[in-house]
């Protein structure tokens, strides 16, 4: 039979951090005179259950298999999901399951929908926990793309392995070493971005919650209006350097720490990251300046806030773009599937993965034309081999085919089409805003039924974790011994 305590040890240990992050808004709900029960119980019964699953496997193996890898990356998703709407149900906001699983599920997966239909007069702990759900999510996820990921084989992440001799029995031991200088990078970053955000005219709670939600590009915003509540172009700008800073792969952060001084030049993903938004900005400035006879500096600055917000993943929105047209509208959906660097905490297919399909059909066209001809792909100098390749072919094929499979149960929901295809698209890419009169820019997804809420909420962290660290647990394969 496989142990699995090494499994639920860990998921403990996640539980009892989680119940001790719920001590943070009690600081706040003294400090604004709202404190009652909801933190303090869910914080004790989060404690609990994670002091029972840890004393109960204290007798775990140390190393960690494979399959057990898999299992723990998607239970300890979905744990923190449950546990992590515990504050939001027992809160004044009265929230039911369903609403809250999805608003902490949205939170931890760093997605950003919301149901809360006045965040303007929400009590300001539960603000202060929808940013900290994020902020963990966000390093959460830069840790499993570090250590697990690639060790795990998914999509291709096995190309940004740290050692070519890695192996799934080292994956504690190493992720543990890996993870204090992220975490010291990852805070340091929130902290710096909460720095700008104070000079810029934030009051303390704004900046100390949205530093969080910008480095973790999550887009949870403590307005209705999100960032466009601030109507500032300082905190826009702010806003949009931090983002992109927690969208580049935070292995290179490392690495220029450690002396390649050059890493953020000449680092592929990066470059390709950069460009991709100077040329979104372009195409889409291009488009608004034939067909609005009043293009000015302010629709460009937000062309440039959106498409940083979107491309990312973040979400975060200044402007209601549905009024642009339907090209811009087709256009951000394409951005939200590209997403940003792999290593980061940004969502979507990733950029490596658009370069190497890229490579992939060029050489394609190539053999068309010269049939004797050897191509080789290369990545950062490094030649990719067929089974890289067909790993990368097999996430997007399966990416495509499961935004369609949601878009059709959300239409079969009762939802339009332009939500339906929208909200596949902003769940599975992790986005936040969707399109449409509901869950459009300045929309929520309260008024959506809670069958679409659930089917959302699987999306995203199918999303999150990249589909097969899901998929794989539903194959009668995986549980043999």
């Amino acid at each position: 039979m496989p142990n699995y305590k090494t499994v639920f040890f860990t998921l403990g240990i996640l539980q009892i951090i989680l119940g001790i992050s719920m001590i943070f808004p009690i600081i706040f709900q003294i400090t604004f005179n709202e404190l009652d029960s909801s933190f303090i119980g869910a914080s004790i019964i989060t404690i609990i259950f994670g002091i029972l699953f840890s004393l109960s496997n204290l007798d775990h193996q140390k190393k960690l298999n494979l399959q057990q890898a898999f299992l723990l990356t998607a239970l300890s998703w979905l744990s923190i999901a449950i546990f992590g709407a515990l504050p939001f149900i027992f809160s004044e906001l009265n929230l039911s399951f369903t609403d809250a699983f999805f608003e902490s599920m949205s939170g931890i997966t760093t997605t950003g929908s919301t149901i809360i239909t006045n965040l303007n007069n929400s009590p300001k702990s539960i603000l202060v926990w929808r940013a900290i759900l994020q902020w963990l999510g966000g390093i959460g996820i830069i840790v499993m793309a570090i250590t697990l990921m690639p060790i795990m084989n998914v999509g291709g992440m096995q190309l940004f392995k740290i050692s070519s001799n890695d192996t799934s029995e080292k994956i504690l031991p190493k992720s543990k070493q890996i993870s204090q200088r992220l975490i010291i990078i990852y805070s340091f970053l929130t902290l710096l971005c909460a720095a700008f955000y104070k000079i810029f005219g934030m009051n303390y709670f704004d900046c100390l919650t949205h530093s969080m939600t910008t480095i973790a590009t999550g887009g949870f915003s403590n307005y209705n209006e999100s960032i466009g509540f601030f109507n500032s172009i300082y905190i826009e700008f702010t806003a949009m350097i931090f983002i992109i800073l927690g969208s580049i792969p935070f292995i290179a952060y490392i690495k220029f720490l450690s002396g390649n001084k050059k890493i953020f030049f000449s680092d592929s993903q990066i470059k390709s990251f950069l460009k991709i938004i100077l040329i979104s900005i372009f195409i889409l400035s291009f488009y608004l300046f034939f067909k609005n006879e009043n293009f000015s500096l302010k629709i460009l600055r937000q062309v440039t806030f959106n498409v940083v917000s979107i491309l990312t993943g973040t979400g975060y929105v200044t402007h209601e773009f549905d009024d642009w047209g339907s090209f811009p509208l087709i256009f951000f959906l394409i951005l939200m599937f590209i997403g940003g660097c792999a290593g980061s905490t940004a969502c979507g297919i990733k950029i490596f993965r658009i370069q190497l399909l890229y490579n992939f059909l060029l050489n394609q066209l190539k053999k068309i034309i010269y049939p004797r001809g050897i191509f080789l792909i290369k990545y950062d100098n490094n030649n990719v081999d067929d089974k890289f390749m067909s790993s990368i072919i097999s996430f997007i094929y399966l990416y495509i085919t499961i935004f369609f499979i949601i878009t059709a149960f959300l239409s079969l929901s009762g939802l339009d089409f332009v939500t339906s295809i929208s909200g596949a698209a902003t769940s599975i890419s992790n986005v936040g805003p969707g399109l449409g009169n509901i869950i459009g820019p300045n929309g929520n997804f309260s008024l959506l039924p809670d069958i679409s809420k659930w089917i959302l909420s699987l999306a995203m962290i199918l999303g999150r974790l990249e589909l097969f660290a899901i998929l794989v647990l539903f194959l009668p394969s995986f549980w043999r011994n």
